[in-house]
């Protein structure tokens, strides 16, 4: 059943639908539908875990490996033979051979990488809901709200709860897209693909230099607009921002590299401590690089662990500066997963045991006792559970560390046995 109500603006609306309340039997097989995905994601926790603690000790092996092999470079712009096939650290300004560019809005810069952003104005649809239980029915009150904003991609209307008076263009006329520089260069280095692909820091490109490309295209401050009125736009209209990353060259209006850090230098100087600012300034204007040197070719180095290095960061920084910064990613990483694979194993244990709260929902008073135990239950065994899946993990990397997260896993349990009652325990 559904009963509408609009406001009195077009833009929202309220739907209430309502249903029977699930009976006994309709309810415990949505929980026995619930306990298979909660098995399923129960044994994908011990294949996070694991996998993740295996990855972890393997990186920071690598990185030992690397950080022990890896040969400082004395200049950029010769090749030694005697570094053939040696993990190297280099540090240099990027170089490009030619500028790139789009045609289509009379844009070229010397730089890695372009990036063409096209947005659309369109409707955008909101819901919030509201379920509850009256005169034995389960209802849900929905408040559907409409507005326009600017969107990267095209959002599809006919999803909408109303689609008429806020229907969208099925596509954009102009397409995104991303221009990379065929051949990058540090001094005389060429770097991998792989390497390319982690010069990402974007920055908007100024188009106040540049004049309206077409006679329905304006420019109005850092965007194109094909629209009749940028100040007051409509559904279908499109405005075009440019992005770029690896500034490689002397551009005519955003000057050389080195002006533009200089530019951003004497910015920070004024407002930040000046040992900031000059941090600030290297950064802008180089890139660091460890990799396997291959003729004049930067390529991944291969660890013994299984590992590959091939490291790229903005900035002039030392060989322990930059395996220090992977550390810490590598740390972050494994926290993140950790505490993923402890979720997951979470939800799984409660998944597989709601059952037992759906055959005691009649009984508000037992029903809220019994859904505090499942969730003291569930975590418990969710932390030894991951506790023990780590130290197994690590079982063939530090034995000892292994041993002492086993110990450690059953603390959660003994805590957990300690709060029964003696009775209840005989």
């Amino acid at each position: 059943f559904q009963q509408f109500s609009d406001t009195a603006s077009r833009k929202e609306h309220v739907k209430i639908t309502s249903e029977p309340k699930p009976g006994f039997l309709e309810r415990l097989s949505e929980t026995s539908a619930g306990m298979l995905i909660g098995l399923v994601t129960f044994l994908l926790a011990f294949y996070l875990l694991f996998t993740n603690e295996g990855r972890a000790l393997r990186t920071a092996k690598s990185l030992e490996e690397g950080l022990s092999l890896v040969v400082p470079l004395d200049s950029i712009h010769s090749i030694s033979q005697q570094n053939e096939g040696r993990l190297v650290h280099l540090v240099g300004a990027l170089s490009t051979s030619k500028p790139l560019f789009d045609p289509s809005y009379g844009l070229s810069i010397q730089a890695v990488k372009l990036k063409r952003n096209v947005e659309m104005y369109q409707w955008v649809e909101y819901e919030d809901s509201n379920e509850y239980e009256e005169d034995g029915e389960i209802k849900k009150e929905t408040k559907y709200s409409y507005n326009t904003e600017w969107k990267s991609e095209v959002v599809n209307s006919r999803n909408f709860d109303r689609e008429i008076g806020h229907k969208n263009p099925s596509a954009m006329a102009v397409e995104s897209f991303t221009a990379v520089s065929p051949n990058v260069q540090v001094g005389s280095f060429v770097l991998s693909k792989g390497l390319v692909d982690k010069i990402d820091d974007f920055k908007q490109l100024s188009l106040s230099h540049l004049e309206d490309p077409h006679a329905d295209v304006t420019r109005r401050g850092d965007y194109f607009y094909h629209s009749d009125n940028p100040r007051r736009p409509e559904v279908g209209d499109l405005r075009v921002s440019f992005f770029y990353a690896g500034l490689s060259g002397d551009d005519p209006h955003l000057g050389s590299a080195a002006k533009v850090s200089l530019q951003m230098f004497l910015y920070l100087a004024s407002s930040v401590p000046n040992s900031v600012a000059n941090k600030y300034f290297s950064l802008s204007s180089k890139v660091t690089v460890i990799a396997r040197q291959r003729g004049d070719q930067l390529v991944p180095y291969h660890t013994k662990f299984g590992d590959v290095l091939e490291i790229l960061y903005p900035g002039d920084l030392s060989v322990e500066e930059v395996f220090q910064k992977e550390h810490e990613s590598n740390t972050m990483k494994t926290w993140a997963l950790r505490a993923a694979g402890w979720l997951s194993m979470f939800v799984g244990i409660s998944l597989m045991t709601r059952i037992f709260y759906t055959l005691v929902d009649w009984f508000p008073v037992v029903r809220d006792l019994v859904n505090v135990g499942l969730k003291a239950f569930a975590l418990c065994v969710a932390s030894s559970l991951s506790l023990l899946t780590i130290s197994v993990g690590w079982l063939f990397y530090r034995p000892l560390w292994a041993l002492l997260l086993a110990l450690l896993s059953a603390v959660p349990i003994a805590v957990a046995r300690a709060r029964v009652p003696p009775k209840k325990q005989e």
